[in-house]
């Protein structure tokens, strides 16, 4: 494929996926100045309860979790309706809370692993695609080579 590309046609593609990368990286720049930076992990967002908002210990009931479609859709719980992901927690004095937050660890590590899969076939894909190319043309060279040979003599 490679081989029927002229100079001039190299020369164009290789401009236009330099041109990409670096539109890339200015929108990567720009991006990150306009978002906000913050490190926070949780948004500190609590459910009609300040009970553990003055800075009390609390106990980790349900672990970070997505919210139901029900509890998106009816508002029934306002956390759900600030973040998609809800973790419960139990004050010292007792209460319960629910508290939003913005990562659920199993979820990203599901999307990682798919990811990986996802790489893992493509480059596989790809090795196979080279190693058929590479048949392709030595056996094409071989009958080039024939045939000069067959002339020769």
């Amino acid at each position: 494929m490679i081989e029927l590309c002229t100079k001039k046609r190299m020369l164009i593609a290789i401009t236009l996926l330099g041109g990409l990368v670096s539109l890339t990286v200015l929108v990567l720049i720009v991006e990150s100045h306009w978002t906000d930076n913050s490190n926070k992990l949780y948004i500190e967002n609590f459910e009609n309860n300040t009970a553990c908002l003055s800075g009390d210990e609390y106990e980790i009931i349900s672990e970070c979790h997505p919210c139901s479609a029900f509890e998106l859709a009816s508002k029934s719980i306002d956390v759900c309706v600030h973040a998609r992901y809800k973790e419960v927690l139990k004050c010292k004095s007792g209460e319960t809370v629910t508290r939003s937050c913005d990562r659920v660890a199993w979820l990203e590590e599901k999307a990682f692993w798919k990811f990986e899969a996802f790489v893992f076939v493509l480059a596989f894909g790809s090795c196979l695609s080279i190693y058929w190319r590479e048949n392709v043309l030595r056996q094409r060279i071989i009958r080039k080579v024939a045939r000069q040979l067959r002339a020769s003599v």
